[in-house]
């Protein structure tokens, strides 16, 4: 998934998909472990997903604080 796709989302279907990430990178650590993955480079397209996701959630939650902080006049 692209940066951009990322972006579009709300923070909460971010926070969902997140979610997905993780549990589809769960599974394909099972089945990495048990050899019956078919693609093995998935696994680092769903880790790059999932570290895009949180960069994107974290820059968001930094921009919501600042703006915070310039209307209580910190």
């Amino acid at each position: 998934m692209k940066a951009s796709e990322i972006r579009e989302l709300t923070s909460d279907e971010m926070r969902q998909r997140l979610g997905e990430f993780t549990e589809e990178l769960f599974n394909l650590r099972f089945q990495h472990a048990t050899d019956q993955i078919e693609n093995p480079m998935k696994l680092r397209y769903i880790k790059k997903d999932i570290a895009r996701t949180k960069t994107i959630l974290r820059e968001r939650e930094l921009v919501s604080s600042r703006e915070s902080e310039v209307v209580i006049g910190y």
